[in-house]
């Protein structure tokens, strides 16, 4: 995972919802809250639903709307900043012989401003404009370990949201869940993690 688990976690996601809210309120009389569904699952359900009175309004919101969510994670990349444990603790997992992937629902060009050097580290990148499926979709999952070269029996899912944590398990890899994120570890303990840590850091050492 990239948000949370190797760069610090700003965006904020209410406010996301709530720019949603206000481009479907150009397509709805009456716009339906998120009730619990993460961004991108709210903006599905918001097209799903302007779909079934037009597929055209629909259309043009989900152009709106991805754009409004790429607006919001490049402003928030351009404040945020990678944690300073990251390069070191992917450069021990390559100098291990580990191969070393990043998968994120974040945008590409969000990814690129918050580490523009990410190749050098990993040896896949997929954002959520570079997957055919995003996790909690495990083929998100399964395609960044497919372009590795690695069985997921042999692979590790790191992230500090209980969301990686049941990729990891629905693909079949060993999980690990970092605290560095926004969920305390006692939460997060309660998804059945293999290893939990307080940042990558402390992971890559407990590992080694």
């Amino acid at each position: 995972d990239f948000d949370g688990t190797l760069a610090e976690l700003i965006l904020d996601f209410t406010a996301m919802k709530a720019r949603l809210g206000r481009v479907a309120a150009t397509f709805l009389a009456d716009v339906p809250t998120p009730n619990g569904l993460p961004a991108l699952e709210y903006a599905r359900f918001l097209a799903e639903t302007i779909g079934a009175q037009s597929a055209q309004a629909a259309a043009r919101f989900e152009l709106f709307a991805a754009r409004a969510i790429m607006d919001q994670e490049i402003e928030a990349a351009r404040a945020a900043r990678l944690f300073p444990a990251t390069r070191p603790a992917l450069a021990a997992l390559t100098r291990a012989g580990t191969r070393v992937g990043i998968i994120t629902r974040n945008c590409r060009a969000a990814v690129e401003i918050v580490f523009p050097d990410a190749a050098a580290y990993a040896g896949v990148i997929l954002a959520r404009d570079d997957a055919r499926h995003v996790k909690p979709d495990p083929r998100h999952l399964l395609d960044a370990l497919q372009a590795l070269c690695v069985r997921p029996e042999d692979a590790l899912m790191v992230g500090d949201h209980p969301m990686d944590v049941a990729t990891g398990q629905a693909a079949s890899t060993r999980t690990a869940a970092l605290a560095s994120g926004r969920t305390p570890l006692a939460e997060l303990a309660r998804h059945n993690p293999d290893y939990l840590a307080d940042d990558v850091a402390a992971l890559v050492a407990m590992l080694a």
